[in-house]
């Protein structure tokens, strides 16, 4: 049988057994007297209702929120508040018999914040009508105890954003992922609070798209003891809810890359509307007959982005071509390409949301959602520009699947319930049936010499990994007091993990026909475990009309499911080693668990201004590629593997990686619509995933992933916001940041061990290659909403750090000099019509206004994008067909060029 039949059935097989388990937990755990929790999708309401002319405090006034049937009365102390507040806009109405009725329009609900709103009744002795006044966003969050940042639906829709991801990137002290200088992966994505990461890799398996987007939470500080599993960020997305009334959206969109350097950018002066294409829509209401009993939301998208960097086909995989002689008109070149143009950094994407949102007596609802996503895509590889068919393809489809239930115990308790399944099918490869017919001979990558684009020949590994986490939470609330809301929670997961990767062998024992090795062979790995993790919390939110604590504790348990090697004490002993292995020679990895302290206060010192302290301890468990990695325990002695392959040993007994995080801050308000944050942050970095270096046979260095290397970052940041008042709204933010470690890599000690000649590790703290000095963020939005908006993003940023070389010899200390700086800014035009009860708005988003030749990776002997000393040295010509010229222009090192959208959205 093909092994891509195979893996397909599997596929088939694990997706079915998986959902009937799924439903099965579901169906206990809504029958228990409780169950799971959505961590951080709620936020609440409080104030005080006082006499307008005594100023003494009116007991046993209703506080209602209009249009819902939530609400509270005031205490002897005139105090109220009300909770399980889903974010939005709201409309309060506060009513007491003798006294004229008060409505609030515009009250702004955050998660896991506190929007403080007070009225003053007026007495009256007959009915009058009722007062309305408008309430705006408070500029200083007094129970802001760490830096959060939070953008609502309506703010994201004025800016010239595509994704969730570059939403996150906006954010003072994010530099492309990397939360205040942590490294990839130690960031926890959420989508209406079920986490969404991909435990492999630990990265987000998919994304809600913006149009659905209803809040994005993003916690860079010291966030709370509910959220896990994270040392340096936390993104919540709370997507939209089904509404009571029926509303659609429909939009569209093309463009092109529009640039006047062509000579770089090869066939960008070629404009198609094919190149970029966008559609998406969304329907939301009450199910017909049913009313509001039964409301649903969906939504689509699908995008398709050519990218800006081109290959041509020159060479088809399968040719071959001999250059070995001297004299070049001797040279052989069996090119039978067609000379197309094609795409080499391609992007397209699919998602499907939909939502069913039931009311359910004694609850805020039960709601039944799924997120599917497929995404494929390609990364440009420089040496394949002649032959753009030969080389990788990515292939990811994922899956959310969740249930929430919210039961209401009474106006100061409620529980959520949630249960989830996040499956994430991950596969890499050229063709996708490993024995199809055009994989060739790896030799036909080596026909042409050094400084050469290849002319022929395929990427002959396929890998593939399949994760699936089913998680359920339990999460109560209880405002015990005015003062105290307590909030404790329990979660699990359990993980199944499948990997397999292999290497397609086209060679004379095969007949020159691709064959597979036989699994267990070093080139053939695979693995399927089942870890579990728990995890349980308590915290206590504070609320003192001086001050502000939110202070809790966390544990976590992490049962990892896998065998560690017993490594001998002598080399000899390691020489003589040879797989299969008995099984004395591993044993059981440990369960391990952690206790993670957090506090936070907030200390308003005026009416308009707010200092707050944090500290906390954070912990993650290490990617779990990193875990399993190379299951059959076989280092081959002769051979170069890709990267995810490679000669490295996972280490199922690795221990969770530990970071300490400080940070102090200053909230104040300048003007009604102007405010400043200042805020301090220093991180401890402990425990981070590295390398411990193994020698075989006296010569092949390999390696095993250990606790070993560490980091420290501290930095500061200023920002001003000017909130929309009066068509005109401007934030700006300055980052100054130090982010040091011994290593900006797990494998670094490793790949600095096989170069050559070979590399010392790094005995002290150095800049990490994300370590960007200065950053500097701002926005500009202008205009009316029923006419235009105009809005700007802007980034400016120092270089990041490189390792100066010349002749492939280091000239310096590693990552002691910096690339040149960068700077970016987008434009969004929009023109709002109303027609036919319909509206319609027309948009017009430029990337890169000013096609700026960001340098984002340069070459190290001369520190820029453009040059290289290579051209002025003295050595032979290539053996191909192109010239060092060619060689060394590299389009992928400079950032995207100008993109031009054109588009329209009709709504009702």
């Amino acid at each position: 049988m093909p092994i891509s039949t195979y893996l397909l059935k599997r596929v088939h097989r694990n997706t079915l057994s998986t959902t009937l388990f799924f439903i099965a937990a579901v169906s206990v755990m809504l029958a228990a007297p409780w169950a799971a929790a959505v961590a951080g999708t709620t936020g609440k309401i409080s104030g005080k209702v006082i006499d307008g002319k005594t100023k003494e405090p009116l007991f046993g006034v209703n506080v209602l929120v209009v249009g819902t049937t939530m609400g509270a009365a005031t205490d002897l102390n005139g105090e109220y508040f009300i909770i399980n507040l889903s974010p939005g806009i709201y409309r309060l109405r506060a009513s007491a018999v003798g006294y004229a009725p008060v409505s609030i329009s515009g009250v702004s609900v955050n998660v896991d914040q506190t929007t403080r709103i007070d009225f003053e009744l007026e007495s009256q002795a007959v009915e009058l009508n009722s007062v309305t006044v408008s309430a705006s966003r408070p500029i200083v969050q007094k129970d802001l105890t760490s830096t959060t940042a939070t953008i609502s639906g309506n703010q994201i829709a004025k800016l010239p954003v595509e994704d969730v991801s570059s939403l996150v990137n906006l954010q003072a002290g994010v530099v492309d992922g990397h939360f205040r200088g942590g490294r990839t992966g130690e960031v926890k994505y959420m989508i209406d609070g079920v986490p969404v990461n991909d435990v492999y890799s630990n990265s987000s398996s998919l994304q809600a798209e913006v149009s659905s987007v209803q809040e994005v939470q993003v916690l860079s500080g010291t966030f709370n003891a509910e959220y896990g599993e994270a040392l340096s960020g936390v993104v919540n997305v709370v997507t939209k809810i089904p509404g009571e009334q029926y509303s659609g959206e429909i939009s569209a969109y093309t463009g092109d890359y529009v640039s006047s350097r062509t000579s770089l950018f090869q066939h960008l002066g070629h404009i198609s509307p094919d190149d970029l294409q966008n559609f998406e829509g969304s329907l939301s209401g009450p199910i017909p007959v049913i009313g509001s009993l039964l409301r649903f939301y969906v939504s689509g998208r699908h995008v398709y982005d050519d990218g800006y960097l081109y290959g041509r086909r020159i060479f088809n995989p399968q040719d071959s071509s001999n250059f070995s002689a001297t004299d070049p008109s001797q040279w052989y070149v069996g090119a039978t390409g067609d000379r197309a143009y094609v795409p080499m950094n391609w992007d397209k994407r699919t998602t499907l949301q939909g939502k069913l949102a039931f009311s359910l007596g004694n609850a805020k609802g039960l709601i039944f959602q799924g997120l599917y996503q497929k995404h494929d895509y390609r990364t440009y590889d420089h040496e394949f520009q002649l032959n753009p068919d030969g080389d990788y393809t990515y292939h990811q489809t994922s899956f959310l699947g969740a249930t929430s239930y919210n039961h209401v115990f009474s106006d100061a308790a409620f529980i959520d319930l949630n249960a989830s399944i996040n499956t994430t099918e991950y596969k890499q490869y050229v063709y996708e049936n490993p024995l199809d017919p055009r994989y060739v001979n790896p030799q036909r990558m080596q026909d042409a010499g050094a400084n050469a684009f290849l002319t022929g020949g395929t990427q002959n590994w396929h890998f593939s990994h399949y994760t699936t986490t089913i998680t359920g939470k339990a999460d109560l609330t209880d405002q015990i007091t005015q003062v105290h809301q307590i909030k404790a929670g329990v979660e699990a997961d359990l993980h199944r993990l499948q990997y397999e990767d292999f290497q397609i062998h086209v060679d004379a024992t095969s007949g020159f026909r691709p064959a597979l090795p036989k699994p267990g062979d070093f080139d053939f790995n695979q693995y399927n475990n089942h870890p579990y993790q728990l995890a349980a919390y308590v915290q206590d939110k504070i609320e003192l009309d001086y001050l502000i604590v939110n202070v809790g504790i966390r544990f976590d348990y992490f049962q990892p499911d896998g065998k560690v090697i017993n490594y001998p004490d002598s080399i000899a002993e390691l020489d003589a080693l040879h797989p299969p292995f008995p099984n004395s020679f591993f044993h059981n990895a440990s369960a391990k668990f952690q206790i993670s302290p957090r506090v936070g206060i907030s200390y308003p010192i005026t009416d308009r201004g707010a200092v707050h302290i944090s500290y906390g301890h954070f912990f993650q468990i290490p990617p779990f590629e990193f875990l399993y990695k190379n299951p059959n325990f076989r280092i081959p002695l002769s051979g170069n593997f890709p990267e995810f392959v490679g000669n490295a040993i996972g280490n199922a007994d690795l221990q969770p990686q530990r970071t300490t995080m400080y940070e102090i801050g200053l909230q104040q308000e300048l003007t009604p619509d102007l405010g400043l944050t200042v805020t301090g942050y220093y991180k401890d970095i402990r425990n981070l995933l590295g390398v411990q270096l193994h020698i075989k046979n006296n010569f092949k260095t390999f390696a095993e992933y250990i606790n070993t290397d560490y980091g420290a970052v501290k930095g500061f940041t200023v920002s001003l916001e000017r909130r929309l008042a009066e068509g005109f709204g401007a934030s700006v933010d300055y980052t100054y940041q130090i982010a040091k470690g011994d290593a900006s890599d797990p494998n670094e000690a490793f790949n600095k061990a096989q170069a050559s000649p070979p590399v010392e590790a790094n005995k002290e703290l150095v800049p990490l290659d994300w370590d960007r000095r200065h950053s500097l963020n701002f926005t500009l939005t202008l205009g009316q909403s029923e006419s235009y908006t105009a809005s700007v993003i802007g980034r400016l940023g120092s270089g990041l750090p490189y390792t100066p070389s010349f002749y492939n010899q280091r000239t310096g200390l590693e990552n002691s000099d910096t690339r040149p700086m960068f700077f970016n800014t987008d434009l969004y035009l929009t023109k709002y019509l109303k027609m036919f009860d319909l509206d319609f708005a027309l948009f017009l988003k430029v990337y890169n206004l000013f096609d700026t030749a960001n340098e984002l990776q340069v070459f190290t002997d001369t520190g820029r994008a453009g040059y290289t000393l290579e051209l002025t040295r003295s050595q032979e010509a290539p053996r191909g067909v192109n010239t060092l010229q060619q060689y060394f222009t590299r389009p992928d090192f400079y950032s995207a060029p100008r993109q031009v959208i054109i588009g329209a959205t009709v709504s009702f």
